[in-house]
């Protein structure tokens, strides 16, 4: 039987590739998109295929935007709607730091509060977060996305426990690094306000950090197991893929109890 889906920032990359898949499948989708153009274009993707899908534009961090969730009746509410930007900690602007946190947690909150409702007061839904290897890892450089989602983790680990005796559901979804475009425009940005005559964090450094790009993900795979787990009654709470980030994962979670704080100086 096919499912109420509702996504937020279905407008590019895994999202919209699991939204479309998912109404090929019978599901209906609500599909909302963070800018007016980006619905244009899914809008023709949709009607081309003569798919099942509702879509409109939802800025979550917009409050007009966010109560349009509430014209909805739906079984699954998927929080994907992020932004995602690199910088050292040290020294990123906390303006952009801010920008992050409040599309990445506080205006995702925000809209899983609306959805978490409307499922406490009927006793049934579920939530997805669309979290990241980067809630459970730190990697060097990418620590403004890496600190929203590790939040995000608290949350939906807290509320998932809060929702049970609603008979609400939570869940998170931790992709890899895909190859969306996503996580190489988050390296560049931080171009806009590094200066290297500035700032005291070598752009080498940086530079280095960023060859792990070459290597992403097909991101067809990560969306084939986003339409495969999203509709189940049934599954982990936490869903990594692939297997090799999930090894990956475990392995970096069990190190960080062995971790030491020592001295890097040369005599």
């Amino acid at each position: 039987m096919g499912k109420t889906i509702f996504f937020t920032g279905a407008g590019t990359g895994l999202a919209r590739g699991a939204a479309i898949g998912l109404a090929e499948q019978g599901h209906r989708i609500i599909a909302t998109t963070e800018l007016t153009a980006q619905k244009t274009d899914l809008l023709r993707e949709v009607e081309e295929k003569g798919l099942d899908v509702e879509v409109f534009k939802l800025d979550i961090t917009n409050e007009r935007d966010r109560k349009q969730i509430l014209a909805y009746d739906f079984d699954i509410f998927v929080a994907n709607a992020a932004i995602n930007e690199g910088g050292p900690l040290a020294e990123v602007p906390m303006d952009r730091f801010r920008a992050l946190f409040e599309v990445n947690v506080f205006a995702t909150l925000e809209t899983v509060q609306l959805a978490a409702q409307q499922f406490m007061k009927k006793r049934s839904g579920k939530i997805i977060f669309m979290s990241s290897m980067a809630g459970i890892s730190a990697t060097p450089y990418v620590g403004p996305y890496t600190a929203t989602k590790h939040a995000i983790e608290g949350i939906a680990q807290t509320l998932k426990n809060e929702l049970e005796e609603f008979d609400v559901q939570v869940a998170t979804i931790n992709p890899g690094a895909y190859k969306t475009g996503f996580n190489d425009r988050a390296a560049e940005e931080k171009y806009k306000w590094y200066d290297e005559e500035h700032h005291l964090t070598s752009r080498e450094s940086m530079k280095k950090q960023e060859e792990g790009l070459q290597d992403q993900f097909d991101p067809e795979d990560m969306i084939y197991k986003m339409i495969e787990v999203i509709p189940k009654d049934h599954h982990k709470f936490r869903i990594v893929h692939p297997q090799e980030t999930e090894d990956q994962l475990k392995k970096t979670e069990q190190e960080r109890w062995e971790m030491e704080v020592s001295s890097q100086s040369k005599v």
